[in-house]
C-alpha cells in the first residue's frame, strides 16, 4: 500500500522539546526549594516515583475499569480486531495485547498501556455507529500512535513532579496544623514558620507551573498522535472528519452518559468533558478546531508533494 508522506512538523517538535525543557528547570527549581528548606528530597521524590510507577504498570487496570470497558475477542469483534491488526502491520509494531469495548452511546476512544507489547486499545459501542470504517480507522491509527510513541510513560514520569509537589503540600498542611516542621530543627521561633510559609508558596507556585506545563506537553502529545495516524493511514482528512462528527455528536450527549468516561478523559480521543467545564490552559486535549487545521495543512503539504 502507498501511503501518501507529509513534511516534517519542527515547530511541534520544538514545542514538545522547550515544555520538556521548561518543566525539567521546574524539577531543578523544586529539588532546589527542598534542599534550602532543610527537606530531604529523597523521601518526597521516592514516594512520588513509587506512587508513578503503580499509575504506569497499573494505568491499563485502572482505566478499564473506570470506563466499564470490557475486553473483547476477535470472534465477538472481528471487524475492529481485523482493522487494528492490519494498522499495527503497517506500523511494524505488536498488535495491542487487549482490544475493549465500552458499551456506551459517547463516540470516543482511548489508548493505555506502558509499552507495545503491554497496551491496551478502546472504542465506544457509539464511535463505532457513528463513523464509516476510513474514520475508524484514522481513530485506531491516532490511537496506535499514542502506543508507539509511548505516551503513557512520558505522561507518567512528566507527571512525577505534580505528585511530590501535592504529597509535600499535604505534608505541611498537617506539620503546620500540628504546630510543627520537620527538618528544620536549625532554624527557631517565627523563622521556622517564615521558611515552612515560603516553603508552602513556593511549592504552590512550582504544582501549578507543572501542572501548565505537563498540559500543555499532553495536547503537543495529541498534536503528534494526530499526525502519526494521518501518517500511518494516509488520510489526515478521514481524522479531520472523525473529530468532527465525534465532537459535534459529544455535546448532544447527555451529562450521565459523559460521566462514564470522563474519569478517563486524559486517554480520550476528543475532550468528554464539555466546553467551558475547564479553562484551556488546564486541558489535556487541543480545541478540535485547531487539530482539524493542522491536518488540513497536512493535506496541503502532501498535495504540493512535500
Amino acid at each position: 500500500m502507498n501511503r501518501p508522506t507529509y513534511g516534517k512538523d519542527p515547530e511541534l517538535v520544538f514545542r514538545m522539546f522547550f515544555t520538556m525543557f521548561m518543566l525539567g528547570l521546574v524539577y531543578i527549581a523544586f529539588m532546589g526549594l527542598l534542599f534550602w528548606a532543610g527537606i530531604s528530597p529523597i523521601f518526597i521524590l521516592g514516594l512520588a516515583i513509587v506512587m508513578g510507577l503503580f499509575q504506569y504498570f497499573g494505568s491499563d487496570k485502572i482505566v478499564l475499569m473506570s470506563t466499564g470497558a470490557k475486553i473483547v475477542t476477535a470472534e465477538q469483534e472481528p471487524q475492529l480486531h481485523a482493522m487494528i491488526e492490519r494498522l499495527s502491520a503497517m506500523a511494524d509494531m505488536p498488535k495491542p495485547k487487549k482490544i475493549a469495548m465500552m458499551e456506551t452511546h459517547v463516540p470516543n476512544a482511548f489508548a493505555t498501556g506502558r509499552n507495545p507489547k503491554n497496551s491496551v486499545v478502546a472504542v465506544t459501542r457509539g464511535l463505532m455507529s457513528r463513523l464509516d470504517e476510513k474514520e475508524i480507522e484514522a481513530v485506531l491509527g491516532h490511537e496506535l500512535s499514542h502506543i508507539r510513541h509511548r505516551d503513557v510513560m512520558v505522561m507518567t514520569w512528566a507527571s512525577i513532579i505534580v505528585i511530590a509537589a501535592g504529597y509535600l503540600l499535604q505534608m505541611l498542611f498537617w506539620i503546620g496544623l500540628f504546630g510543627g516542621f520537620g527538618g528544620g530543627g536549625r532554624r527557631e521561633g517565627g523563622n521556622a514558620g517564615m521558611v515552612m510559609l515560603a516553603v508552602y508558596v513556593g511549592t504552590i507556585a512550582i504544582y501549578f507551573a507543572s501542572q501548565l506545563l505537563i498540559m500543555a506537553l499532553s495536547r503537543y502529545r495529541e498534536y503528534a498522535a494526530d499526525r502519526g495516524g494521518a501518517m500511518l493511514t494516509g488520510a489526515s482528512m478521514h481524522l479531520a472528519s472523525a473529530l468532527q462528527k465525534i465532537s459535534s455528536d459529544l455535546y448532544r450527549i447527555p451529562e450521565k452518559d459523559l460521566r462514564q468516561v470522563e474519569h478517563a478523559n486524559a486517554f480520550m480521543f476528543v475532550n468528554a468533558l464539555k466546553k467551558g467545564s475547564m479553562s484551556s490552559m488546564f486541558s489535556s486535549h487541543p480545541r478540535v478546531e485547531d487539530r482539524v487545521e493542522r491536518l488540513r495543512n497536512m493535506q496541503r503539504q502532501m498535495e504540493r508533494g512535500f
